[in-house]
């Protein structure tokens, strides 16, 4: 008797153009962040286009991956189905000590010290050959 698979996957980011250089970037476990030459406005998440110019003249800086937690929830129920397995998990908006925010999950965190302003850094979790996902954990 063969074994069934479970036909539920989770979902992956698929790159973009303009988001490729971000996903390269995190392959090598390195968090990078948008920043336009006109305006010198750091961008978080990839866009094709400066949100506070307008421009397309966009390049790429290394983030020091840390910040601190913005606002975040526990998810213990009800979640996605493909999630359904990771419950309970932590759904968080970080802010990187550059000024961007971005959403992410925090793992390897005792749920007692995630709290807002929480100090976190980034962790990578290498998903596929091609797909690694930066995450955060809470510093102590």
């Amino acid at each position: 008797m063969s074994q069934v698979s479970n036909p539920v996957k989770k979902p992956l980011p698929e790159p973009t153009h303009w988001s490729k250089p971000f996903w390269d970037a995190c392959k090598k476990h390195e968090l990078h962040i948008q920043k336009c030459k006109d305006c010198s406005k750091l961008i978080m998440y990839p866009k094709r286009y400066c949100p506070h110019c307008l421009s397309e003249n966009l390049t790429w800086v290394k983030s020091e991956g840390k910040g601190v937690i913005y606002s975040y929830t526990i998810v213990c129920n009800n979640p996605p189905t493909a999630f359904l397995s990771e419950v309970p998990y932590v759904v968080a908006v970080v802010e990187l000590d550059e000024g961007v925010r971005m959403a992410t999950n925090i793992v390897q965190s005792d749920f007692e010290d995630i709290k807002c302003e929480a100090p976190v850094e980034v962790v990578f979790e290498d998903i596929t050959d091609e797909i690694t996902l930066p995450k955060f954990r809470v510093l102590k």
